[in-house]
């Protein structure tokens, strides 16, 4: 176990996900200042429960990912832009005072029954379910005028199954409970499963925005 900086947001970090943020509150800034002094800068990014990121009194989650800092521009007054990259999960044990910025014990969050493999195949069924939820996102596109995300290429995805599902759910426009139920699942096969409802829920609440 080991103590380190915690970012609480209202949003979830899924790991080898880019993580862009403009750091503007004093208490950030100064986490930031200490991370850069380190060797590997990086926190901790945790979903807020209950509450605002900004001004502190937040109820936050006991699952999180590590958020390394590969660029960073300070733009005065204090303030930075960051260039952040989602590594590994990590379980908080127990929240410290939030002296000087938010801290915690954490420890890693490793896959459960890490030998367990997924094939390729069992991807066919989720990717037809991408490709039918994309139909419809570029339908709701044109008559809500939505901004969506472009259609994702699925031969640009990790060869790994386990890379691949992180990546696959970072490409959907979920939400964040959604994409909560994938970071805290066991293992790879749990996490696709999660994947897969996830798909089938966002699918479902596109296809309601397209009823007449």
């Amino acid at each position: 176990m080991s103590v380190i900086p915690m970012f609480p947001l209202g949003s979830v970090l899924l790991p080898g996900e880019r993580l862009p943020l403009h750091i503007f509150e004093p208490r950030y800034q100064a986490l930031v200042h200490d991370c850069l002094e380190q060797d590997d800068p990086s926190f901790g990014v945790v979903l807020i429960a209950r509450g605002h990121e900004a001004g502190g009194g937040d109820v936050r989650h006991d699952v999180a990912t590590t958020a390394h800092i590969i660029g960073h521009e300070a733009i005065g007054d204090g303030r930075y832009l960051l260039e952040c990259v989602g590594g590994e999960r990590i379980r908080i044990d127990a929240w410290l005072p939030d002296d000087p910025y938010p801290l915690a014990d954490v420890r890693p969050w490793l896959d459960e029954d890490v030998e367990s493999v997924i094939a390729d195949t069992e991807f066919d069924t989720t990717w037809s379910k991408v490709e039918d939820l994309y139909d419809l996102v570029g339908r709701l596109e044109s008559t809500d005028e939505v901004v969506t995300p472009g259609f994702p290429d699925f031969l640009s995805l990790p060869i790994s199954a386990a890379e691949k599902i992180w990546s696959l759910a970072a490409l959907i426009p979920m939400g964040q409970s959604d994409r909560l139920d994938i970071l805290s699942a066991p293992n790879a096969r749990a996490r696709k499963t999660a994947l897969d409802d996830a798909i089938e829920n966002v699918t479902a609440v596109v296809q309601f925005r397209l009823q007449p």
